[in-house]
């Protein structure tokens, strides 16, 4: 939230440097968008940015589907609007009980004056925390915690945590830490609590699934680190105790299924390895995507997998620019480049296979590049799409000229969609991203004598850009503050650029 009029509701990573009221931390990023989905939905708090909120002439979706009251066109009072934020916060702090006190004398106060609509919406607030309440809140207890507990097997550790903030279960989040060649789950726990509680502030009762040495030198680090004590328990009873017990159940399906996918990885990239003809099983496996729209905003994707699956933090995207609006071969070649230069510069690791999210034309591109680089010794697949773009009948195109088939049914081809799917999402969400931040920016804002102030002016008295645009240069310079000249310079900037 931030301390203005009308605060807003948001996710937030990072620092809390920024000026507002902070909630939190959650165990992982769902159960923040399902706190926010059940906030909106409950107390219509605005989620949009600041400059939106600004600019806004008529309420927006979100007020039509009753998850914003539309504080942006006054359809709510500063005093109303202040109590739903209130209330939230009062939810947020696990205070349902007060909260409902409140909603009930509120709906009462509605209807002695007769106010039956107001009435009934408090009355169906009251209905659905009272459901909420029921389901997740911790009998008899209140406060924060965290549960954790740790499953390892052929070598592999799993660590669960259930999170509990104001009496309110947030849900799982699993870990799958590296064991160092650990064979005591306890040694493992220990070097995970000690990493993760340095990076993330703790709650005042942390609750662990087995006995640990040097708990108590821990837990004063702990506390010299979040300001306020911190209690490392292992043997507890009651709800605490089947808090443990559920933490350690999902541990144990967690492990399981991650055990599972990690021999379906190794038969996929064994099958991959025979495909191919390798001489061994590719260890680093890269794949290039390239995204835009008509030419617009265009990024590229590399993504990269290891015998255990993806690597997110090896992660890149390449913001693409100085080509031909559209052209894609000449994309991949600038961002094949800038990852192999990179590589030839800083010494990195080269992939053990590099994946090509196209036919021939977009493979010849690869091979072009690591050719000028001087670049040996990677090999190359193209993968083009099959007619009609029907998963699992792609064309796989080796840089020796060969195509193949695999079929739908091989796990060869089950691994190079997994990884060219991953790249295309990948390379998406980087070129939304890059193309809200283009659309975002105004050309008013690059007219000398145009500030925040006079944009948002012309703004809402024009009722958009749209409308600005449609404005001739006496219209403009009616409005207060703009004079003729600045009027013609606004007319002929807009006039000139065919986008905001």
């Amino acid at each position: 939230t931030h301390p203005d009029t009308y605060p807003r509701l948001a996710f937030h990573r990072g620092s809390r440097s920024a000026p507002g009221r902070y909630f939190g931390p959650y165990p992982g990023a769902g159960p923040v968008r399902e706190a926010l989905n059940l906030l909106h939905r409950l107390f219509q708090l605005r989620s949009c940015e600041d400059s939106v909120f600004a600019n806004r002439s008529r309420p927006c979706l979100q007020y039509q589907i009753k998850r914003c009251s539309a504080p942006c066109v006054a359809l709510i009072g500063e005093s109303d609007y202040a109590a739903s934020v209130h209330r939230a916060e009062l939810f947020l702090d696990g205070r349902n009980t007060t909260l409902i006190d409140e909603l009930t004398a509120d709906m009462h106060v509605a209807s002695e004056r007769q106010d039956y609509e107001e009435a009934a919406r408090l009355r169906d607030l009251v209905v659905a925390l009272r459901g909420l309440t029921s389901r997740q809140y911790v009998e008899g207890e209140g406060g924060d915690l965290d549960a954790l507990a740790c499953v390892l097997r052929e070598g592999r550790a799993c660590v669960m945590l259930l999170a509990v903030r104001g009496g309110r279960s947030l849900g799982t989040r699993s870990f799958f830490p590296k064991t160092n060649g650990a064979e005591d789950a306890a040694e493992v726990l220990a070097a995970f609590l000690s990493q993760y509680y340095l990076s993330q502030p703790p709650p005042r009762e942390i609750l662990i699934d087995r006995e640990l040495e040097d708990v108590d030198t821990l837990a004063e680090v702990l506390r010299e680190t979040a300001g306020h004590k911190v209690a490392i328990r292992h043997s507890v009873r009651g709800e605490r105790a089947r808090h443990l017990e559920t933490a350690r159940h999902n541990a144990e399906l967690a492990l399981a299924s991650d055990l599972g996918s990690r021999e379906a990885q190794e038969a996929r990239v064994n099958a991959l390895t025979a495909l191919l003809e390798l001489e061994q099983p590719p260890q680093r496996v890269e794949c290039f995507d390239i995204s835009h729209t008509a030419g617009e905003a265009t990024v590229a994707s590399c993504v990269v997998f290891d015998v255990e699956g993806p690597v997110k933090s090896q992660y890149r995207r390449y913001n693409i620019s100085g080509i031909t609006p559209g052209d894609d071969y000449a994309a991949m070649h600038q961002a094949l480049t800038r990852r192999f230069r990179h590589a030839q510069d800083e010494g990195a690791v080269l992939p053990d296979l590099l994946l090509i999210d196209g036919g021939p034309g977009q493979l010849k591109q690869a091979q072009a590049v690591l050719s000028e680089l001087g670049v040996v010794g990677v090999p190359m697949l193209g993968v083009a799409k099959a007619e009609g773009r029907r998963p699992g009948h792609e064309t796989l195109v080796l840089d020796d000229g060969r195509r193949l088939r695999p079929g739908p049914d091989s796990p060869a081809i089950h691994l190079i969609q997994q990884v060219r799917d991953e790249a295309h999402r990948f390379a998406i969400s980087g070129h939304r991203g890059r193309r809200a931040k283009q659309r975002r920016h105004s050309v008013l804002e690059d007219i000398e004598g145009i500030g925040s102030r006079r944009r948002t002016s012309l703004l809402r008295h024009f009722g958009g850009l749209s409308g600005l645009r449609a404005a001739g240069i006496e219209d403009i310079a009616a409005v207060e503050g703009i004079s003729r000249k600045l009027a013609e310079r606004i007319y002929a900037t807009l006039h000139d650029s065919p986008t905001a």
